[in-house]
C-alpha cells in the first residue's frame, strides 16, 4: 500500500511540475493573468470559473465546527528548484496534515512576491503556498503570508536560501534536514474557503487554508527572492457569493 501511495504522490507531483513547466503563460504582458483563458481552451476556468483564487479576505464568519489543522511533517532532504516562475521546494513522501477529518499529503511548497491573498485589500510582502493532496485527488493548499522584519531571519528559510538557484530550470538537492513546520506561524488559526489552483488551468475544487497570523522574515531574505522574482502573483478574484470561514 505504501508503494502504491508513493507512486500516486509521484504522479501527482509530476503532473503539477509539468503544468508549471509549460512555457505558454506568465505573470506579465500578453501571456499574463488577464490573457490566460485565451492562451488555451484548457484554461477557460481562469476567466469563466466561479470559484477562483486568490481572493481578498474580509467578513469571515466564525465556524466553531472547524477543527485545528494537525501537522505531521517530517524533516528531511528536499529539492529546491527554480521553475522560471517561482522557487519551488519538492519534498519526499511522508509529511501530511489532517484538516477537518481529511488526510492530505504534502507534495511541495512555493513562494510568491507579493502575497497572492490580501486581507482587507492589503498585500503582504510574500506568500508561501503549501500544496497537499488527498488519496482521492483533492487539493488542500495552506497559505502563509510573510512580512519583513528588519532583524529576525527565519531559520528554515535561511537553510533553503543558502542553496537558492538563480537560473530557471536549475535545482539543488539539500541534504540537510529541512522541516516545513519551521515555515508555519506560531498561531495556527486560519480562514478557509473553496477556490482554485493559482495558475493555469486554474482548476477549481481546492480547499484553501489561509493562516491569520503572518510569518516574519528578514529584509535580506525578502530581497534575495525579490531579486529573482519581482512579481509572480495573480490578481485577486471575485468571490461570486462564496463564504469565508474562520476557525477562531
Amino acid at each position: 500500500m505504501r508503494r502504491i501511495l508513493s507512486g500516486l504522490l509521484f504522479l501527482s507531483t509530476s503532473a503539477a511540475l509539468i503544468a508549471q513547466a509549460n512555457p505558454n503563460w506568465s505573470y506579465q504582458g500578453k501571456t499574463g493573468p488577464v490573457f490566460w483563458s485565451k492562451i488555451s481552451p484548457d484554461y477557460s476556468a481562469c476567466s469563466k470559473g466561479q470559484e477562483q483564487s486568490p481572493i481578498d479576505i474580509r467578513h469571515a464568519r466564525l465556524n466553531t465546527a472547524l477543527q485545528p489543522i494537525e501537522f505531521h511533517y517530517i524533516a528531511g532532504p528536499v529539492t529546491l528548484a527554480s521553475t522560471g516562475r517561482t522557487i519551488q521546494v519538492r519534498v519526499d513522501p511522508g509529511s501530511y496534515i489532517l484538516a477537518n477529518g481529511v488526510r492530505y499529503e504534502l507534495l511541495y511548497y512555493e513562494f510568491h512576491n507579493p502575497s497572492e491573498h490580501t486581507v482587507k485589500n492589503k498585500l503582504s510582502d510574500m506568500e508561501l503556498d503549501m500544496v497537499h493532496r488527498s488519496t482521492d485527488g483533492k487539493l488542500a493548499i495552506l497559505a502563509v503570508r510573510m512580512t519583513q522584519d528588519q532583524g529576525f531571519p527565519n531559520a528554515t528559510l535561511a537553510t533553503l536560501w543558502e542553496y537558492l538557484p538563480t537560473r530557471p530550470g536549475k535545482s539543488e538537492r539539500i541534504t540537510d534536514m529541512v522541516d516545513a513546520g519551521g515555515l508555519l506561524p506560531a498561531d495556527r488559526g486560519y480562514w478557509t474557503y473553496t477556490g482554485s489552483e493559482l495558475t493555469p488551468p486554474c482548476t477549481e475544487g481546492v480547499t484553501w487554508y489561509v493562516f491569520e497570523q503572518p510569518l516574519s522574515i528578514s529584509r535580506s531574505q525578502y530581497n534575495a527572492f525579490a531579486a529573482l522574482y519581482q512579481r509572480n502573483t495573480r490578481p485577486t478574484q471575485d468571490l461570486h457569493g462564496r463564504k469565508i470561514e474562520a476557525d477562531e
